[in-house]
């Protein structure tokens, strides 16, 4: 599809591909930040698989640790 034809949601995505390729830290920071007005089907879906991953370990290892603590 040329891009005189591209239609305007199509642009957004290129658009949107584009700035994750250039900046993956802006887009954990974006992740984290909906958060705290999305839900986590939000959250891990603009998360790859390994930050998606590193967040289940963190919150896996709090889980143990407050359950070591509140003992």
């Amino acid at each position: 599809m040329s891009k005189e034809k591209e239609t305007p949601e199509r642009r957004r995505e290129r658009l949107r591909h584009e700035e994750l390729k250039r900046n993956p830290t802006g887009n954990m920071s974006d992740a984290f930040n909906r958060a705290e007005n999305g839900n986590l089907t939000d959250l891990t879906g603009s998360l790859g698989w390994k930050s998606t991953g590193i967040l289940i370990l963190v919150i896996i290892i709090g889980i143990v640790v407050a359950s070591i603590v509140l003992k």
